[in-house]
């Protein structure tokens, strides 16, 4: 039954996109919408969670009671500026590929002394997770208007790629939807807003480049990690593990694509 219904559903989805699409009413939406964004971008609350963050990386925590200023994203202990271009990338000390929060949830753990587990389990925005929202949106600020850099030269990193990708096409659901049956070809559109083709380099380096971000519908900061949980949560997907080597892989996949883009990080979105 569920296999007969999809389509339906799918169509359904794609159908009503087609329509708006095809309408004044949609185009001149989302020309409001873009004035919007532009006109609050110069106040952007993502500062106060950029702020916050930068507090907490220098603020002694955890049973170790250290800071995170010895922590390597990639360019050397305590270096962000331009980190977060060049996430996921593989790491030694963990022989594994990393993105940002997953990355970040070692350094908490092996400098702190907080528990990684605690951390994955911590609800979104809250608690640790809060914590993890601040730091992301401190590091990020460091890369903006960096190129996006990232490489796929370890057999980790293309072994990511890969498995980000499988990931990406995978259909499975309720409606059996995938991350390409929104993202995987151009001009598509959903609750009157253009969905990018991350699939292209100019449309995941929109899509990639411009998350994390402020979401002001909801009025919270959302990193990747809590996207692309929606995103499966929207395919009726099971959650994923918070800091998994699937988000990572996901992550990767999105960010080799849009290589050469800029980043434009923290973003600001309806």
């Amino acid at each position: 039954m569920r296999k007969n219904l999809s389509p339906l559903f799918g169509l359904l989805l794609v159908g009503g996109a087609i329509f708006f699409a095809s309408t004044g009413f949609a185009q001149s939406t989302a020309d409001e919408i873009a004035k919007y964004r532009q006109m609050i971008a110069d106040g952007n609350p993502s500062e106060l969670y950029e702020d916050a963050g930068a507090e907490l990386w220098k603020k002694p925590a955890g049973p170790k009671n250290a800071t995170l200023e010895k922590c390597n994203l990639g360019l050397g202990p305590g270096v962000i500026k331009g980190a977060a271009a060049q996430l996921p990338r593989y790491f030694s000390d963990t022989n594994k590929v990393q993105d940002l929060e997953s990355r970040l949830i070692t350094c908490m753990s092996a400098l702190q002394g907080i528990s990684a587990q605690e951390i994955v389990d911590a609800p979104f925005q809250k608690g640790l997770k809060k914590d993890m929202d601040a730091l992301v949106a401190y590091v990020v600020t460091a890369s903006k208007d960096q190129k996006i850099k990232v490489s796929t030269q370890h057999p980790k990193e293309k072994e990511a790629y890969e498995l980000g990708k499988r990931a990406f096409y995978y259909e499975g659901g309720l409606m059996d939807f995938s991350c390409a049956t929104c993202h995987g070809s151009s001009g598509k559109r959903i609750r009157l807003q253009d969905l990018p083709n991350l699939t292209t380099q100019a449309g995941a380096a929109a899509g990639w480049g411009s998350w994390p971000a402020y979401r002001v519908s909801s009025g919270q900061f959302w990193t990747m990690g809590l996207r692309l949980n929606d995103c499966y949560r929207q395919q009726r997907f099971p959650f994923p593990i918070y800091g998994s080597d699937l988000l990572t892989a996901v992550s990767m996949y999105m960010a080799v694509n849009a290589n050469g883009g800029t980043m434009q990080t923290p973003g600001l979105k309806r």
